[in-house]
């Protein structure tokens, strides 16, 4: 038992399996293969059996007959006849058991004569059957045709074949489907299969094609087929890691087999790519790619099994350091198609005959990939691979150099379109699909399967040379002649000029390296800083398994908080994945156990860049392309011209006179038909092996050197890429691309230490400097180009915001790193500031709390059972809502003193443990490194990031406690300059906490400062507010009664843009007026003040219980003190609408107005044009409704000429007149006016405009009027109606009754300017927020 197992480890091959027809059970249909009798029985599928597997079992890999035999004929046994193309086929499969363990199968499937007569028989009787039954139902269907036609039965006479039988002879394809036993010669397919435990893809293949060779046309004197087998069971060992061995196949010479080392290389794969990228293409195999990461169902389609396992097993190879987890079927037995109703992510392949079948379950996440019409369908919603153009572009580079076609993708990548669903056209399974252009002519390209052969039954390898191939080889060989060089031309006749087999595979070897290289790089670069976002357990290994499903592994947050923004909607999804958690809880199981093989790779791959980048987190500018290629390269051609060791030829094990023979020997079997072998003779084991399982019975050859042990010789590579490394990283770090802290030896001089650490401090505050003015460069865009501060740093300018401050906080983790006594966790920054508040909390104790000066998040848990009795105590009711769906509310009106009429707001503490304790109550974040990003993202924010560094280092006992004295915290020019530079920062805005931590639950104080008047300071209906931003929108929040000011908790809502306001207009005195309103987040500290100056309530103003308040972030200059003395103040005109209803303010003049509506419109469309993100909703909002924008100035040239003014009754509005004119519209849409002379185009106009006003007036009553009107001009705006319903509207009746004649709307040349300066705004897809709209739909 110890001999097996130890050979299982060493074997080349398990099994030889041959599969084939059974004589003795005959012919039996494949119940699996599905209801085919509608074909011809040359087209079914027939049962096949394993005929024979040697050896009879092995311990480590129990035989699976069932699954062998199902995959080396997936598509059961097939008969054919001398008119089809008998050429050999090849394919390989993987066997997967319960336990995960993989097996891979390689097939070599060929067809034999029929000898048999009884099988001959049976399918010519099947025939007659066959043919019968078809006629009989045509005759039938005819004569069912006739009849209902009046015709006789003597219409047409009866045949015993069908029509197209004999009438369509010159169409091939269906004389084949036709068995004649008399000039017919029946050929069955067999398959010759090898089982081992590594995909040795070429040599499985050329053991196979020769071993089918030798009995298709023996020769004399060879050995027998027992011979071979048996020494490729038993002989041929698979190589150690880093080894190759080179052993005999039958017919061709040698073979050679390596094995990558398990240090330096990425793991075996022996597919060639170059077929891959041939057949998808760079762009559509990245899309697929991309499915495979984010766990999609991928269905690959093809009639050849080959391609299906390629596709497969290259994209899961693909995906190193990580692995596959879920459902994984290359092969799809037609028996097992209900396994894609899985609700679950799986890879198939299923043959394209059975295409026809499939029905798909869940195509919204479905990717179906069809790799013989090269067609990719794509899921739904499917994120772009990062840096996804840079990454082809790479790749493409990469396939020119190895002279790969890049599939017929390279012809035009424009030319991937989106196959509607339901197109009659093509067979379409989803909804979109990203498909690849056909290329121009015929394309030549090697044959992959049966269906690529012709109906003639000409072999593809007889097809007739064109006449001009030789002409154009003639030709080609006069140029050479003359000295003209014709590299990068290798191809004649089209055909590109194919290297010899041997060499073409040692090409794939390259190339397959390089891909795979390029594909690992990105990940490195991905996910360079991972290990610092792991949760390591603070528990055993049991107890850390038994709650594995229920912990948080991975700082998931804090991650995404250092990742560019055009990243987020991969890796967001990405990290969720099965496949990525795997890799986490490796790295996590790496603390008790031997580290996960593929992980070591990784993380050593990992450790090379930081050599080459610095210690600290890597932050490169742009797209770094992969260096280690060649280092790979190398090691690999040293095991392909270095070979280990050779395996002993075959020798013959059978003697003509041994009595346990049972088949005939070599001379006596019958050509073309492969036979049984001996059982006896293959489950021998050699004694050799039995007697000692590590001794290999190998010739060296001279003329291979001998090697050191495996282990010694990867060590000594890894010391020798090591040095590459380093070598690298000195030079980088000369270039200023790295920076590393010096490593001092016990042997300098205290002089040569000083100079070292003197040099790194230098180099550290030179860093600094040049992050804080790229930072400062990319913030002020432009302006400070042309100010001279870009000079020299041009191609800096472009980087994300973002990336930006995540390289400031890994210098920051660099800085406090430097000269440490003793690192107390993986963020030295954060240690020294929990450090510092513990002092700071031991020297308080004695202090009372003052819950007025708590942080928000603090200040709730210490009053919660405060305020609720309180609150019981008052009567008053308390409104708290689910954190998930509703904000949480709270009333802090008993902190307002009782005898003042208006609110207060008190300022926030200004501490640097404040903001420490608000970061702390983060609940999205679970590392020492998040916190401490976290915290240096508020304090960047909050402007406060240099005081708080000062504070921190003020403290000089504790700097001397944790730091030695040459670090650079101790440095105090240095220390004085580093906080300098970070104070110049204080010069541009950041909202780089606010928009990274999208989920994090903020406090937001709401104060309202109502009218001084007493009668409208107070109201008695139910109020709320509904506060929206540039990350989402609340419910509405309710208002405490009597309260102006509360607290509420809300999922980050971002920058505030718009506040909408309201009651329900009950109790005795409802009316209630509102000066401003002003929300302040409490964690940031940021205050929005929303301006309004109107009434809430019906009956008065406008009859509006709602408004719309356009909000503007206070400076950080004004203090809380200042802003409640303004807001005090009524406005000098409202925002919502813009229009105040006061008659001491004065009315702008024509020309006023005119320059106001230029400038509005020309902010607009200047924003349009330079949009790059959706965030920028915000600043459209304030340019269409805020102060002097878009609404205020349409507003007052409407108002200009208006007749507002009516003897008996309220004044009118604005909105009164739109309302007529949509009326008046709606008559002379219903009956001809004749003063209306009017178009398509205008028709159209008229419709969308009463359309617009029915909605607004119909699903927002509790709008006042010139809320509406605001509503209607956002929905013009966005409908493309503004400049075109102004004629209309000057042509009605209804504008002649309410305005002047000197008025915009009806002076010819006002309303020409009018309409030629909005006309400007229809070259844009303008998008509202949501509270603008206010769930108002298009006109379309």
């Amino acid at each position: 038992m110890n001999s097996q197992t130890c050979s299982g480890a060493s074997r080349f091959a398990d099994y030889f399996v041959i599969c084939g027809l059974d004589l003795s059970s005959g012919l039996e249909p494949d119940r699996f293969a599905g209801d085919n009798l509608e074909s011809t029985p040359l087209e079914r599928s027939y049962k096949c059996q394993v005929l024979g597997h040697y050896p009879e079992s092995v311990l480590w890999n129990p035989f699976d007959r069932n699954a062998v035999g199902m995959l080396c004929l997936p598509h059961g046994l097939q008969f054919r006849t001398q008119k089809h193309s008998l050429e050999p086929q090849f394919h390989s499969f993987v066997i997967t058991r319960e336990d995960g363990r993989r097996s891979y199968g390689f097939s070599h499937v060929f067809y034999e004569e029929v000898r048999n007569r009884k099988i001959c028989s049976a399918m010519q009787t099947l025939q007659a059957m066959h043919l019968t039954e078809l006629s009989s139902s045509q005759v039938g269907s005819r004569s069912r045709r006739n009849h209902s036609s009046g015709l006789g039965h003597d219409a047409h006479n009866t045949r015993s074949l069908p029509r197209h039988f004999k009438l369509s002879t010159h169409k091939q394809g269906a004389a084949q489907s036709y068995y004649d036993a008399v000039k017919d010669t029946l050929y069955v397919c067999k398959s010759i299969a090898l089982i081992c435990q590594l995909p040795y893809v070429y040599a499985a293949r050329k053991f196979l094609a020769g071993l089918h060779r030798l009995v298709s046309a023996p020769c004399p004197g060879q050995l027998s087929i027992e011979s071979y087998v048996h020494n490729m069971l038993y002989e041929v060992p698979t190589p150690q890691p880093g080894r190759s061995v080179h052993f005999t196949c039958p017919v061709v010479d040698s073979v050679i087999i390596q094995r990558p080392g398990s240090i330096e290389e990425l793991p075996l794969f022996d597919f060639p790519l170059r077929e891959l990228f041939t057949l998808l293409g760079v762009e559509c195999f990245i899309q697929l790619f991309t499915c495979v990461l984010l766990e999609h169902q991928v269905l690959l389609c093809s009639s050849d099994y080959h391609r299906l396992m390629l596709v497969a097993e290259s994209v899961t190879a693909l995906l190193f350091p990580f692995s596959w987890q879920h459902v994984y079927v290359p092969i799809l037995p037609a028996s097992l198609q209900h396994f894609l109703d899985a609700p679950v992510p799986f890879i198939m392949g299923l043959h394209s005959c059975s295409e026809s079948q499939l029905k798909s379950a869940s195509e919204a996440n479905l990717c179906y990939v069809d790799i013989d019409s090269q067609t990719v369908q794509l899921p739904e919603e499917l994120p772009s691979f990062p840096q996804r153009a840079e990454f082809v572009s790479e790749l493409v580079e990469l396939l020119a150099k190895h002279k790969v076609s890049n599939g017929q993708a390279d012809r035009n990548l424009s030319d991937c379109i989106l196959l509607p669903h339901g197109s009659s056209n093509v067979t379409n399974l989803m909804t979109s699909s990203c498909t690849l252009p056909g290329g121009f002519g015929p394309r030549m390209h090697r044959k992959h399967s049966w269906s690529h052969n012709t109906d003639s039954g000409v072999p593809s390898g007889s097809n007739a040379v064109s006449p001009q191939s030789d002409a154009l080889q003639r030709i080609v060989a006069i140029v050479q002649c003359t000295g003209v060089s014709l590299d990068g031309c290798g191809q004649v006749n089209g055909v590109e000029c194919e290297l010899p087999e041997h060499e073409q595979y040692i090409e794939d070897l390259r190339f397959n390296n390089a891909v795979r290289e390029v594909y690992l790089n990105r990940f490195v670069y991905m996910f360079s800083a991972y290990e610092h976002f792991v949760i390591q357990p603070n528990q055993d290994k049991e107890q850390w398994l038994k709650n594995r499903d229920s912990m948080q592994n991975f700082d998931k947050a804090t991650f995404l908080s250092d990742q560019p923004e055009h990243h987020l909607p991969f890796l967001s999804r990405f990290i969720e994945s099965q496949m990525f958690a795997t890799l986490i809880d490796n790295k996590i199981m790496a603390n008790w156990s031997e580290v996960e093989p593929n992980l070591r790779v990784f993380d050593r791959r990992i450790r090379l860049l930081r050599k080459r980048f610095g210690e600290a987190l890597v932050r490169t500018p742009g797209y770094e392309t992969c260096t280690t290629i060649r280092d790979t390269e190398l090691l690999l051609e040293k095991r392909l011209v270095s070979v280990d060791a050779e395996v002993v030829s075959p020798q013959e094990i059978r003697q003509a006179s041994d009595p346990l023979q049972h088949s005939a020997p070599p001379s006596k079997t019958r050509p073309g038909i492969f036979p049984l072998l001996d059982p006896v003779i293959l489950n021998k084991e050699p004694v050799h092996r039995s007697r000692k399982c590590n001794t290999m019975q190998w010739r060296t050859p001279h003329r291979y050197p001998h090697h050191r042990s495996s282990e010694r010789r990867e060590a000594a590579d890894a010391q020798s890429a090591s040095d590459n490394a380093a070598r690298t990283g000195s030079t980088e770090t000369s270039n200023g691309v790295g920076l590393r802290q010096p490593k001092l030896s016990g042997g300098m001089s205290p002089a040569l230490v000083a100079q070292t650490n003197w040099s790194f401090v230098e180099k550290l505050l030179k860093d600094c400097k040049s992050k804080t003015k790229r930072m400062l460069v990319e913030k002020m865009g432009t302006e400070a180009v042309e100010l001279g501060h870009g000079s020299g740093e041009g191609s800096l300018v472009g980087v994300e915001e973002n990336t930006l401050i995540a390289s400031l906080c890994d210098l920051l983790e660099r800085i406090w790193s430097h000269g440490l006594q003793n690192k107390q966790g993986k963020s030295a920054l954060w240690s020294h500031l929990t450090n510092y508040q513990e002092l700071k909390v031991c020297d308080d104790t004695s202090k009372p709390i003052d819950p007025n000066f708590l942080t928000p998040d603090l200040s709730s848990m210490a009053l919660e059972t405060d305020f609720s009795t309180s609150s019981q105590q008052h009567g008053r009711e308390t409104h708290k809502l689910p954190t998930d769906s509703r904000p949480q509310c709270s009333n802090t009106a008993p902190f307002t003193p009782s005898n003042s009429d208006q609110p207060n707001l008190h300022p926030l503490p200004v501490s640097l443990t404040t903001d420490m304790r608000n970061v702390q109550a983060m609940t999205d974040i679970k590392t020492h490194i998040g916190y401490a990003r976290a915290w240096v993202r508020l304090s960047l924010e909050k402007k406060l990031l240099s005081r708080h560094l000062h504070t921190l280092l003020s403290d000089s006992a504790l700097l001397r406690s944790q730091y030695k004295r040459y670090a650079f915290l101790r440095c105090e020019d240095e220390k004085e300059q580093f906080l300098y530079h970070l104070l110049t920062l204080n010069a541009v805005e950041y909202f780089c906490f606010t928009n990274t931590y999208t989920g994090t639950i903020l406090p937001y104080r709401v104060v309202i400062f109502p009218s001084r008047k007493t009668s409208a300071a107070t109201t008695s209906a139910n109020s709320w507010v509904t506060i929206s931003g540039t990350l989402g929108e609340t419910s509405p929040v309710p208002i405490p009664r009597g309260a102006l000011e509360f607290v509420f908790r809300h999922k980050n809502l971002g920058i505030l843009t718009t506040l909408r306001i309201g009651h329900d207009n009950c109790g005795p005195s409802p009316k209630w007026m509102v000066e401003h309103v002003v929300v302040r987040n409490e964690v940031t500290g940021h205050m929005y003040k929303f301006p309004c100056g109107r009434w809430l309530g019906r009956g008065i103003d406008d009859d509006s219980t709602e408004r719309l308040l356009v909000g503007e972030l206070v400076p950080c200059s004004v203090d809380s003190e200042e802003l409640v003395e303004t807001c005090r103040t009524p406005p000098p005109r409202c925002h919502s609408p813009s229009v105040p209803r006061r008659s001491q303010d004065a009315r702008p003049s024509v020309a006023e107005i005119q320059h106001m509506l230029g400038d509005a419109v020309n902010s607009i469309v200047k924003l349009l044009y330079h949009r790059k993100h959706e965030k920028e909703r915000s600043m459209l909002t304030l340019l269409l409704c805020g102060e002097t924008g878009l609404v205020y100035c349409l507003e007052q040239a409407f108002l200009t000429g208006f007749k507002s003014t009516r003897l008996f009754g309220r004044n009118l509005y604005l909105w009164d007149y739109f309302l007529r004119a949509k009326e008046h519209f709606e008559a002379a849409l219903l009956e001809t006016d004749p003063d209306m002379t009017r178009n398509s185009l205008e028709e159209q106009v008229l419709y969308c405009y009463c359309h617009l006003v029915d909605q607004i007036e119909s699903s927002r009553r509790t709008l006042g009027k010139d809320g509406k009107f605001q509503l209607l001009v956002c929905l013009c705006a966005r409908e493309h109606l503004l400049s075109r319903m102004l004629r209309p509207l000057s042509a009605c009746r209804v504008t002649l009754e309410m305005y002047e004649e000197q008025s915009f709307i009806r002076n010819p040349a006002l309303l020409t300017f009018l309409q030629q300066i909005l006309e400007s705004l229809d070259e844009f897809d303008i998008v509202l927020e949501n509270s603008l709209t206010q769930g108002i739909g298009g006109t379309h």
